[in-house]
Protein backbone atom coordinates (compact mmCIF):
# COMPACT_ATOMS: atom_id res chain seq x y z
CA UNK A 1 0.00 0.00 0.00
CA UNK A 2 3.09 2.46 1.09
CA UNK A 3 6.12 2.99 2.61
CA UNK A 4 6.35 5.46 5.93
CA UNK A 5 9.24 7.27 5.04
CA UNK A 6 10.82 8.47 8.95
CA UNK A 7 13.95 8.65 10.42
CA UNK A 8 14.70 5.19 11.88
CA UNK A 9 17.09 3.37 10.17
CA UNK A 10 17.63 0.54 12.62
CA UNK A 11 15.26 -1.37 15.44
CA UNK A 12 18.30 -0.54 18.59
CA UNK A 13 17.30 2.95 20.04
CA UNK A 14 14.00 2.88 18.69
CA UNK A 15 10.76 3.66 20.68
CA UNK A 16 8.91 1.20 21.44
CA UNK A 17 5.47 2.42 21.41
CA UNK A 18 3.89 5.73 19.43
CA UNK A 19 4.17 7.03 23.58
CA UNK A 20 7.92 7.25 23.57
CA UNK A 21 7.68 8.72 20.22
CA UNK A 22 5.31 11.85 20.57
CA UNK A 23 6.87 14.42 18.82
CA UNK A 24 8.37 12.31 15.99
CA UNK A 25 6.72 13.48 12.86
CA UNK A 26 7.25 11.41 9.59
CA UNK A 27 5.27 10.53 6.58
CA UNK A 28 3.40 8.13 4.82
CA UNK A 29 4.10 7.64 1.10
CA UNK A 30 1.06 5.72 -0.44
CA UNK A 31 1.53 4.46 -3.96
CA UNK A 32 -0.32 6.32 -6.63
CA UNK A 33 -2.97 3.63 -7.64
CA UNK A 34 -4.24 4.35 -4.08
CA UNK A 35 -4.21 8.14 -3.65
CA UNK A 36 -7.75 8.02 -4.64
CA UNK A 37 -8.75 6.14 -1.41
CA UNK A 38 -7.39 9.10 0.63
CA UNK A 39 -10.48 11.06 0.06
CA UNK A 40 -11.74 13.04 2.88
CA UNK A 41 -8.78 11.82 5.48
CA UNK A 42 -7.78 15.25 6.83
CA UNK A 43 -10.87 15.43 7.95
CA UNK A 44 -9.56 13.15 10.86
CA UNK A 45 -7.08 14.31 13.60
CA UNK A 46 -5.63 11.06 14.40
CA UNK A 47 -5.37 7.36 11.88
CA UNK A 48 -4.90 3.60 12.91
CA UNK A 49 -1.68 2.13 11.02
CA UNK A 50 -1.55 -1.38 10.30
CA UNK A 51 1.84 -2.41 9.05
CA UNK A 52 4.25 -5.16 8.74
CA UNK A 53 7.03 -6.02 10.81
CA UNK A 54 9.11 -6.78 8.06
CA UNK A 55 12.40 -7.28 9.84
CA UNK A 56 11.00 -9.94 12.38
CA UNK A 57 11.92 -13.40 11.70
CA UNK A 58 10.80 -16.18 13.88
CA UNK A 59 9.34 -16.20 17.39
CA UNK A 60 8.86 -16.98 20.70
CA UNK A 61 5.68 -17.74 22.54
CA UNK A 62 7.43 -16.69 25.77
CA UNK A 63 9.43 -13.64 25.74
CA UNK A 64 10.91 -11.11 28.21
CA UNK A 65 8.92 -7.59 26.92
CA UNK A 66 10.86 -4.12 26.67
CA UNK A 67 8.70 -3.35 29.68
CA UNK A 68 9.84 -6.38 32.16
CA UNK A 69 12.32 -8.32 33.39
CA UNK A 70 10.38 -11.97 33.40
CA UNK A 71 9.39 -13.96 30.87
CA UNK A 72 5.53 -13.64 29.63
CA UNK A 73 3.30 -15.04 26.92
CA UNK A 74 4.03 -13.38 23.61
CA UNK A 75 0.08 -12.74 23.07
CA UNK A 76 0.52 -10.27 26.62
CA UNK A 77 2.70 -8.62 25.33
CA UNK A 78 3.43 -6.06 21.84
CA UNK A 79 6.58 -7.90 20.92
CA UNK A 80 7.26 -7.40 17.45
CA UNK A 81 8.67 -11.13 16.99
CA UNK A 82 5.12 -12.77 16.16
CA UNK A 83 3.62 -15.54 14.55
CA UNK A 84 1.71 -13.25 12.35
CA UNK A 85 3.80 -9.73 12.53
CA UNK A 86 1.34 -7.31 12.20
CA UNK A 87 2.10 -3.37 13.99
CA UNK A 88 -0.92 -1.22 15.35
CA UNK A 89 -0.26 2.15 15.76
CA UNK A 90 -2.38 5.26 16.34
CA UNK A 91 -1.18 8.95 15.64
CA UNK A 92 -1.87 12.30 14.80
CA UNK A 93 -2.70 13.43 11.28
CA UNK A 94 -1.34 16.54 10.41
CA UNK A 95 -1.85 17.15 6.73
CA UNK A 96 -1.89 15.71 3.34
CA UNK A 97 -0.20 16.38 0.41
CA UNK A 98 -1.36 14.02 -2.76
CA UNK A 99 -0.63 10.98 -1.66
CA UNK A 100 1.83 11.29 0.86
CA UNK A 101 0.33 12.01 5.02
CA UNK A 102 2.48 13.93 7.14
CA UNK A 103 1.90 12.16 10.57
CA UNK A 104 3.17 13.00 13.92
CA UNK A 105 4.11 10.33 16.66
CA UNK A 106 5.41 7.42 14.58
CA UNK A 107 7.38 4.37 16.16
CA UNK A 108 8.04 2.58 13.23
CA UNK A 109 11.24 1.50 10.88
CA UNK A 110 11.86 3.57 7.52
CA UNK A 111 10.23 1.96 4.66
CA UNK A 112 7.97 -0.80 7.08
CA UNK A 113 5.06 -1.96 4.78
CA UNK A 114 2.19 0.00 5.57
CA UNK A 115 -1.31 -2.67 5.27
CA UNK A 116 -4.00 -0.44 5.63
CA UNK A 117 -4.99 2.91 7.04
CA UNK A 118 -8.30 3.92 9.09
CA UNK A 119 -9.82 6.76 11.02
CA UNK A 120 -9.33 6.93 14.64
CA UNK A 121 -12.49 7.65 15.74
CA UNK A 122 -13.27 7.89 20.12
CA UNK A 123 -16.81 6.30 19.86
CA UNK A 124 -15.65 3.48 18.15
CA UNK A 125 -12.09 2.76 19.45
CA UNK A 126 -11.84 3.97 22.98
CA UNK A 127 -13.15 1.58 25.44
CA UNK A 128 -13.64 1.92 29.71
CA UNK A 129 -10.51 -0.30 30.29
CA UNK A 130 -10.57 -1.96 33.75
CA UNK A 131 -7.48 -3.85 34.07
CA UNK A 132 -3.96 -3.77 32.44
CA UNK A 133 -2.32 -6.93 33.55
CA UNK A 134 1.21 -7.25 34.29
CA UNK A 135 1.60 -3.83 32.59
CA UNK A 136 -0.22 -2.03 34.77
CA UNK A 137 2.91 -0.04 36.28
CA UNK A 138 5.51 -0.86 33.83
CA UNK A 139 3.19 0.67 30.89
CA UNK A 140 4.36 4.46 32.41
CA UNK A 141 8.11 3.31 31.07
CA UNK A 142 7.29 3.20 26.89
CA UNK A 143 7.25 7.01 27.21
CA UNK A 144 11.26 7.01 27.36
CA UNK A 145 12.55 3.36 26.84
CA UNK A 146 14.08 2.29 23.66
CA UNK A 147 14.08 -0.94 21.52
CA UNK A 148 17.62 -3.43 22.45
CA UNK A 149 18.55 -6.32 20.66
CA UNK A 150 16.50 -8.84 22.67
CA UNK A 151 13.84 -9.30 19.58
CA UNK A 152 16.54 -8.98 16.75
CA UNK A 153 17.37 -12.28 15.25
CA UNK A 154 20.65 -13.39 15.96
Amino acid sequence: MGNKKIRFNELKGMPIQPSGARDMEGSLVIFPEYEQGLADIEGFSHIILLYHFHLSTGYDLMVTPFLDTQKRGLFSTRAPRRPNPIGLSIVELLGRDGSTLLIKGIDVMNNTPLLDIKPYVPEFDTKKVTATGWLEQAQKKAAYLKSDERFIEK
